[in-house]
């Protein structure tokens, strides 16, 4: 099988991990980015109109060669993949494609497309059509279990200090950094012992275990997500997560101890102080087997499976919801 590949970032991790595990299920793949910049706190970067003109024939030429379907990969690539009439389409949405300034757009184009895969039932509910739930895959041999003094020696952390860790750039404002310091801050003033808050990006992918590995519990804040892989990476460390309650977080934590998901500002900090009071692993790594790179690349395929072996002229509305596998 030979599918082409559109994204906005094809250097994203857990895009590179997406297709290495399509390949290692023997498909073929070629991927196909728009001119321009690519950021983690802006999917769009600074490209242009222009940019995404050139994009468009870039598309048309590439689909008319010998591939079976056509990926859209982020729903501003969606579009283009619609462009063309070769090849039929399977459009991925992970979050903020869906939830941010350009929904309208995502939900407009995945009417059209053969098959919609999603990273959660949030986001099914807010698409209201049927598709594929599909979580991003974390590599489970990659992110596993540390010794925390090792971890902490190697990022050079305080092991004095009890250590809460923020993925992400203050910058990114869906992750919601003021809040994620707003509840430390507070967490601070029931606790004994120094709490540092760390923020970790623009760090290369191998590293990430590390700080998963020497921090004591995960703290997510976001706005809305898809099903971020932080919090399965964190899972699969036994790193606790305490979380707000947007994409899949609720079902990837169901039975993982200690983990908690809050509403608010309250939640969020108590739920801080439990698990910091009295710092311990999680046994979040048997939940995180559940969303493997190899289970989602065993996914992916048989999506593309069913959509070949669907005609290209047939309406979205004759697919029934398929499992949430």
């Amino acid at each position: 099988m030979k599918v082409l590949q559109l994204v906005t970032g094809a250097n994203d991790s857990f895009y590179r991990h997406q297709i290495r595990t399509l390949e290692e299920n023997g498909i073929q793949c070629t991927t196909l980015t728009p001119p321009g910049s690519h950021t983690h706190e802006n999917t769009d970067g600074s490209r242009s109109v222009v940019d995404y003109l050139r994009y468009f024939p870039r598309v048309l030429r590439e689909s008319s060669a010998s591939y079976d379907l056509l990926h859209a990969n982020y729903g501003l690539t969606a579009p283009f993949a619609l462009a063309q009439s070769q090849l039929p389409v399977v459009l991925s949405l992970w979050g903020s494609d869906l939830f941010g300034p350009y929904g309208w757009l995502s939900k407009l184009c995945a009417r059209w497309c053969d098959a919609v895969i999603v990273m959660s039932t949030a986001m099914v509910a807010e698409l209201d059509q049927d598709c594929y739930v599909v979580p991003h895959g974390v590599d489970i041999k990659q992110f596993r279990p540390i010794p925390q003094p090792d971890s902490q020696a190697a990022v050079g952390w305080d092991p004095t200090h009890l250590h809460v860790l923020f993925p992400y750039s203050p910058s990114h404002t869906v992750k919601n950094y003021p809040r994620a310091k707003r509840v430390v801050d507070a967490a601070q003033d029931c606790l004994n012992r120094p709490i540092t808050l760390h923020t970790v990006f623009d760090e290369p992918h191998a590293r990430i275990p590390l700080y998963m590995n020497a921090a004591d519990v995960l703290l997510l804040t976001s706005q809305w997500e898809g099903s971020p892989n932080s919090v399965k990476e964190a899972l699969a460390c036994n790193l606790p997560v305490v979380a707000v309650d947007v994409g899949d977080i609720r079902d990837r934590v169901t039975g993982v101890s200690p983990s908690v998901v809050c509403e608010t500002d309250t939640e969020l900090v108590n739920g801080l102080v439990d698990v910091l009071a009295t710092p311990r692993k999680s046994n979040g790594r048997h939940a995180a087997r559940a969303v493997s790179r190899s289970q989602m690349g065993d996914r992916l395929q048989q999506v593309y499976k069913t959509v070949l072996s669907t005609s290209r002229s047939s309406s979205p509305d004759v697919y029934q919801t398929p499992p949430s596998r």
